[in-house]
């Protein structure tokens, strides 16, 4: 759960409020996720853009792009590629790869941009962390207006049926020395991690939660925002979606 490098979200005055723009503009957010599958995220790259036979050169935009590890690998297979997030020290690491073919900076992912993709990738489980659905609906209305004429987006989501099946109702990873007690379950159709960890002699707590969104949910928002869903795939490798099984909800559309 909560596996994006940084979900983009709530508007800046209102950000303090909400417990995703604090815990994800965290260094401890970064330290606990340490550990992240590279080289699947960049296999994931690489299916996805042979899928959608993106041209070299196509403009890309990384919706809640994190530290920018996405961004970063699809610049380096030839892409102009923008990556946005709300967290400013995540953007303000990220910067430090820029140049002319990738940029970085903070935006509100319920907010369309003025310029047109062919491509708009939102990865990693960065969407569901609004408390409301219209700001749900909001976002993929952005994407939809942000898309040129003939491009494609692609949310990659959890699938929440394997999620919830596999839920590990505690445990306690140790990363670079501190022990952080992980506790998961679900509330008012939420997945939600409880996190807590003493660093410094100071204790810490955080909580993550992200809406127990199915394709059925899915393929009503996006009716209603009068979005195509063109095609769905259940894990990195692109094979079939199976509700039970796939670890993955990974849709395309335009």
């Amino acid at each position: 759960m909560s596996e994006s490098e940084n979900p983009n979200s709530q508007i800046e005055n209102s950000k303090s409020n909400n417990w995703f723009a604090t815990w994800f503009d965290s260094p401890y957010y970064h330290i606990l996720y340490k550990d992240r599958n590279y080289h699947e995220a960049q296999v994931f790259m690489d299916n996805l853009t042979h899928y959608l036979n993106l041209p070299e050169g196509a403009t890309v935009l990384d919706l809640a792009c994190g530290k920018g590890r996405h961004a970063i690998y699809l610049n380096q297979l030839g892409f102009n590629v923008l990556g946005v997030d709300l967290s400013p020290n995540s953007i303000a690491e990220a910067s430090k790869n820029n140049n002319i073919h990738l940029n970085f900076k903070v935006h509100d992912m319920r907010e369309p941009f003025e310029e047109k993709f062919d491509a708009i990738f939102n990865l990693f489980t960065s969407f569901g962390y609004f408390e409301s659905d219209s700001d749900n609906l909001k976002t993929l209305i952005s994407i939809k207006e942000s898309l040129s004429e003939y491009g494609f987006a692609v949310i990659d989501f959890m699938n929440v049926n394997h999620v919830i099946q596999n839920l590990v109702p505690e445990e306690v990873k140790t990363v670079d020395g501190i022990d952080f007690h992980i506790k998961r379950y679900l509330k008012d159709n939420h997945i939600c991690k409880e996190i807590d960890f003493k660093d410094n002699g100071e204790k810490f707590h955080f909580t993550e939660k992200v809406q127990a969104l199915t394709l059925q949910n899915f393929e009503e928002m996006m009716e209603e925002a009068g979005i195509y869903l063109l095609d769905i795939f259940g894990d990195y490798k692109l094979k079939k979606f199976h509700k039970a099984e796939s670890e993955r909800l990974i849709m395309i559309f335009k």
